[in-house]
């Protein structure tokens, strides 16, 4: 898989590229290499982008050359040959790094951390508009932290017409060390005076060719085994795109998609689901200038390309990452409504203490990071070995280091061993092994947590009717629980044939069900966190009494301290108008088809940049006067309170829908 490269040194199997393309055909002829059957091409539109090169090149005033590679993003830049700039350093890059520079034409070094801090858009667009030519960013921490030369990439959630790259701390540092000779040369005693840096330059040399194509194409690679008993099936999944190399993310998780079908196919098993094996494109990025840029092949396949697998598959089996211990412990995360099964068929495993000392365990909700997602919000029951919390994303996640050092036999072993065995476990069942009490009793967590007294009486009914689900839910679970074990029990081909079909109706109904849940309940917040519809608000209203109870106080910093956690409004303490406007505009405002998985997930904002800046400007004057601020903060709270109530009977009348929908389904189960 890392044969075929956009960039020659770096790597880099791109959306829609050539490489990612011939990648896919490899993967084609693989899976029919295997005997998987109806071997497919599944084609779709979506933006690409091609990188290949990006050279920076600076000599001292010792006369020493340097040559630096540098990753890149998805926007477009492209010089004939090298070609000379100015480079300049501006910190973070921030609105108020710029003050008092003219960067215009010139190349913007900063530092940023997009795990800690903020994303990479949003120095990238503040410095387009300022005039800069490209921005050049530097992990200063939060990814890459394994080496001071390692580069990182991440997807740019923002226009293509906004250039970056992406530069090692250790090239970084020499850049910096020659601006700081010319302070000393300036005779300044002050050389780290961060003022005086800025207005100093570099002269310097770029080569460089990113290609953002839009419209273009690229194709997931599908394969089966054919099932024997059932049109219902069990998808397996994996992306084949890649920063770098991309050795754990994703290639070993493609390997060992195909090393699971293969063994499969050789051991004779002739499962009764047919089970689908999805080798995805473009999962790391694929659509230019949205917040929800990911996904994207994931996405096209079970929305566009083939919508009628909803409620066909019964469970999504998702890879990433799986030749790594990322913690101590294993973990399968699932949606809720999966996670009692997951956790009975953990508890069934015997774990290798050299791959995971503590075991395994089980986490819900499926998260945003990964494929899972959208095929959860389809209506398709998700997993994935988690990947996400652990010491690997800090320091080898989207880098060069990224390689086979970071293999570990152990765990890939047990990992193979055990989604074989999860496969196998799921392809017994007759119906899908769904739990909705733990949807209704995480919704009602989310509530308890910060229950707001003034939307009652309508947020105790809900409490009320979420317990009283809640209740049905798990009768319903111990049900399908009794007609599996009854299931798994028969022996006779025939038997179990009449067995499935006389219950696969109600399956297809649990799966309808899982979908409107999805629907109803699943939202997320403005760091792509998954939420209950009611929580953003929530949270809201506890920034904004505090930050009206500071003001109240005569305290500006920690009423700003406060407004920081409202929605995305650290952006307006760091960022020029046009930044935090567009990056707001974008996700509420575009078309849902630019927003994927994202549309219409958030409902709410609040748009605090005005008075962000006006208590900025009171901090600098002896005696202000906070009235008007306050005044509009209460109008501010008075809106999200009505958000919080809407949100509150929304989710009412959506927990009815879904109780109506459980007692009809139970009622079947109990009179077949």
């Amino acid at each position: 898989m890392e044969k075929e490269k956009t960039n020659p040194v770096l790597g880099y199997r791109t959306a829609g590229s050539n490489a990612e393309t011939a990648t896919g055909d490899m993967l084609y002829k693989e899976m029919k290499a295997i005997g998987l059957t109806d071997v497919t091409k599944d084609t779709f539109t979506l933006d690409g982008w091609e990188f290949e090169k990006a050279v920076l090149k600076f000599t001292d005033e010792d006369g020493q050359e340097y040559s630096f590679q540098m990753g890149g993003y998805q926007t477009n830049f492209e010089t004939d040959g090298l070609q000379d700039y100015e480079l300049v350093y501006l910190g973070k890059g921030t609105a108020a790094d710029y003050e008092g520079v003219n960067v215009k034409g010139k190349l913007v070094m900063v530092e940023i951390n997009q795990r800690d801090e903020w994303w990479i858009s949003f120095p990238v667009y503040q410095a387009y508009l300022r005039g800069a030519a490209a921005l050049i960013a530097v992990q200063a921490n939060g990814y890459g932290e394994i080496a001071e030369t390692a580069l990182n990439a991440q997807d740019i959630a923002g226009p293509d017409f906004a250039p970056a790259f992406s530069l090692s701390q250790a090239d970084a540092r020499i850049l910096k060390n020659a601006l700081l000779k010319k302070l000393d040369h300036a005779g300044n005693t002050q050389e780290t005076d961060p003022d005086l840096l800025r207005k100093l330059s570099l002269k310097v040399s770029l080569d460089a060719r990113s290609r953002v194509i839009p419209d273009t194409k690229a194709s997931n690679i599908v394969g089966k085994i054919q099932g024997t008993e059932t049109d219902s099936m069990i998808l397996l999944s994996a992306h084949y795109d890649s920063y770098f190399d991309g050795f754990q993310d994703d290639n070993a998780a493609i390997a060992m998609m195909l090393g699971i079908a293969r063994a499969l196919i050789r051991g004779g098993y002739k499962p009764a689901h047919t089970i689908v094996f999805c080798a995805m494109a473009a999962e790391e990025w694929g659509i230019i200038d949205s917040k929800y840029d990911w996904s994207t092949g994931a996405y096209n396949q079970v929305f566009r390309v083939h919508p009628d697998w909803q409620g066909k598959v019964i469970a999504d089996l998702n890879f990433e990452l799986p030749a790594h211990a990322h913690n101590t412990q294993d973990a399968i995360r699932c949606t809720y409504e999966y996670a009692d099964f997951i956790r009975q068929f953990t508890n069934s495993l015997s774990v290798p203490k050299e791959a995971y000392p503590d075991g395994i365990t089980v986490l819900a909700p499926i998260e945003t990071w990964s494929d899972d997602f959208s095929m959860a919000i389809a209506g398709i029951p998700s997993t994935v070995n988690d990947f996400s919390a652990g010491p690997f994303m800090q320091n080898y996640y989207h880098s060069q280091y990224d390689n086979q050092d970071v293999y570990q036999e152990a765990v890939y072993q047990f990992h193979h061993e055990c989604y074989l065995k999860l496969i196998m476990a799921i392809d017994r069942l007759v119906l899908p092994p769904m739990n909705f009490s733990n949807t209704m009793n995480a919704a009602a967590d989310s509530i308890h947590e910060n229950a707001l007294s003034f939307a009652d009486p309508e947020q105790t009914i809900l409490l009320n009717n979420l317990q009283t689900v809640s209740v049905s839910a798990e009768h319903i679970y111990k049900k399908i629980c009794q007609i599996n074990a009854e299931y798994a029990e028969l022996s006779n081909s025939e038997a179990r044939t009449a067995f499935r079909h006389k219950w696969e109706p109600a399956g297809l109904e649990l799966l309808k069900i899982f979908r409107k849940a999805q629907d109803y309940l699943v939202r997320l917040n403005w760091q792509d966190e998954v939420i209950f519809p009611q929580e953003a608000a929530s949270k809201n209203i506890q920034q904004l009494e505090k930050a009206s109870q500071a003001l109240s106080e005569g305290n500006i910093v920690d009423a700003l301290k406060a407004l920081y956690r409202v929605d995305n409004n650290m952006y307006a303490f760091l960022f020029d108008e046009e930044v935090y406007y567009h990056f707001t505009e974008y996700i509420l405002h575009q078309p849902k088809d630019r927003l994927m998985w994202g549309a219409g997930r958030i409902m709410h904002h609040e748009n605090l940049y005005g008075i962000v800046q006006k208590l900025k400007q009171r901090m600098e004057e002896n005696s202000p006067e906070l009235d008007g601020e306050i005044r509009r903060l209460e109008a501010a709270l008075r809106r999200q309170k009505a958000y919080y109530k809407d949100d509150i009977r929304y989710l009412n009348n959506s927990v009815n829908k879904l109780s109506i929908m459980l007692d009809n389904v139970y009622s079947n189960l109990l009179s077949i």
